[in-house]
């Protein structure tokens, strides 16, 4: 395992599921830990501090550096907070692990306001609010002439990188982040950060509607729906043998780390000379597209993007 010795890391939505086996694989390898979590239900409601201090207490009970946060990652001032615990506690800040994150799937026409809100402000607010506070912290210590090897981690999420039916909110959001990871890692990297997402792959409380369908492993097989299998490529992005890895989206299915292109080029549809006239381009899309063109369900997209189909 990578060495993270000295490396102090904020892991957001650290309580339970992924965030809790990125916590708990960085502390293995030697970084120090803010476990952060609100501790709400999956649909964002309520508190709890139960979940992210029994991570920091798991940590701490093996050996390694904790400490819990409970502030909510879509709150400005409860980023700031987060990032300052991190300074305060452990004397710096070089990680942070853009998890946490809430569902409140619907159908887009029954959609209430406050479930898009609700969605987009954990998930896509959540992100940005964090990542500023840090990427001010770095920018400070760079122009002190510190050396930087920042590391940003987001959490997309194949509903927003390939798209799935009643998650438009979730969707939406986990598309910003997968955007956002690449702008940030262009505008970061003069300050020695790295910008990095995830397209995680987990059986979770989040996902259990979702791979409600798929046989659980029998006791001692391996479970490419554990959400252990997603920490090693956080750990592995963390160190500094990464440090030229900058603006990707790594899709990770069991074993399998798929690092997804973003849009490609795609399909030309040229004309010679002057502008398209519509009725002559919808004869033109016609003829490209005889059978029409619509986008795949997002599960034969996963079953592509892991190699399975």
């Amino acid at each position: 395992m990578p060495s993270l010795d000295g490396k102090v890391a904020i892991v957001t939505g650290a309580g339970r599921g992924i965030g809790r086996e990125h916590a708990l694989m960085l502390a293995k390898a030697g970084a120090k830990i803010v476990v952060n979590d609100l501790g709400g239900s999956a649909a964002g409601e309520g508190s709890d501090t139960t979940p992210a201090q029994s991570v920091a207490d798991e940590i701490k009970a093996a050996g390694g550096e904790a400490t819990a946060n409970y502030d909510n990652v879509a709150d400005f001032q409860g980023s700031a907070n987060m990032v300052k615990q991190a300074i305060g506690d452990f004397g710096r800040l070089d990680i942070l692990i853009n998890n946490a994150g809430i569902l409140r799937d619907r159908m887009f026409v029954n959609m209430s306001e406050e479930e898009w809100d609700a969605v987009i402000a954990v998930h896509l607010k959540g992100h940005f609010a964090p990542t500023q506070h840090a990427a001010a912290y770095w920018r400070e210590q760079s122009k002190a002439g510190n050396q930087i090897n920042g590391r940003v981690i987001n959490t997309s999420s194949p509903s927003g990188v390939f798209g799935n039916v009643g998650q438009a909110n979730y969707g939406a959001a986990k598309a910003g982040i997968a955007a956002i990871t690449i702008i940030l890692a262009q505008e970061l990297g003069r300050y020695g950060v790295t910008v990095n997402c995830l397209a995680p792959n987990a059986r979770t409380r989040m996902t259990e509607d979702i791979f409600a369908g798929m046989p659980e492993p029998k006791e001692g097989e391996y479970d490419p729906l554990d959400p252990i299998n997603i920490s090693p490529v956080v750990v592995a992005l963390c160190s500094d043998e990464a440090q030229d890895i900058t603006g990707q989206c790594f899709f990770i299915y069991g074993n399998t780390i798929n690092v997804l292109k973003p849009w490609s080029e795609g399909e030309f549809i040229r004309k010679d000379d002057g502008m398209w006239d519509p009725e002559e381009l919808a004869a033109k899309l016609k003829e490209t597209f005889p059978d029409g063109i619509a986008p795949e369900a997002m599960m034969v997209k996963l079953g592509k993007a892991s190699g399975q189909a």
